[in-house]
């Protein structure tokens, strides 16, 4: 499975763009970049229940959600806010300027949390490679916004 991973997560980042337009096209059929949200999380919701019910990647335990810290469940709210801001950016900044500028985002907070340690991750120092990284990727955003 280690093998398999990355190529897994890389096949599943290349749905977010078909997400980001079907969301956007949903957006124009119902004229709301929040109901169109909520009709995907709720697709979505179904989809993942009936995974779950499969017990294919486990069934888990529902009764110990409440043992999770205060900030494990602000998932969903912050899962909400990146499909609804990526309708509403779509028009303007196209795809590959939403996806690019997603990925931006969540290398430049991700390199905090992995340098401090927070919200449970292995902490890993900052290095001049990861802002050199992080700066190339802000490079990549601004050129991604010329058409």
């Amino acid at each position: 499975m280690k093998y398999f991973i990355l190529p897994l997560i890389a096949l599943a980042g290349a749905g977010i763009p078909v997400q980001v337009a079907a969301n956007t096209r949903l957006e124009k059929a119902v004229q709301s970049p929040v109901l169109a949200t909520t009709i995907a999380f709720f697709i979505g919701a179904v989809a993942v229940a009936v995974v779950t019910s499969t017990g294919w990647l486990g069934r888990g335990q529902l009764l110990e959600a409440h043992t999770a810290p205060w900030w494990a469940w602000t998932g969903g709210l912050f899962s909400a806010l990146v499909v609804v801001i990526s309708i509403i950016g779509l028009p303007s900044a196209g795809a590959g300027g939403v996806i690019a500028a997603t990925v931006l985002g969540q290398l430049v907070f991700a390199v905090v949390l992995d340098h401090f340690g927070w919200l449970g991750v292995q902490r890993i120092p900052v290095n001049l490679w990861r802002v050199i990284g992080a700066a190339l990727l802000f490079s990549g955003a601004l050129l991604m916004r010329h058409k």
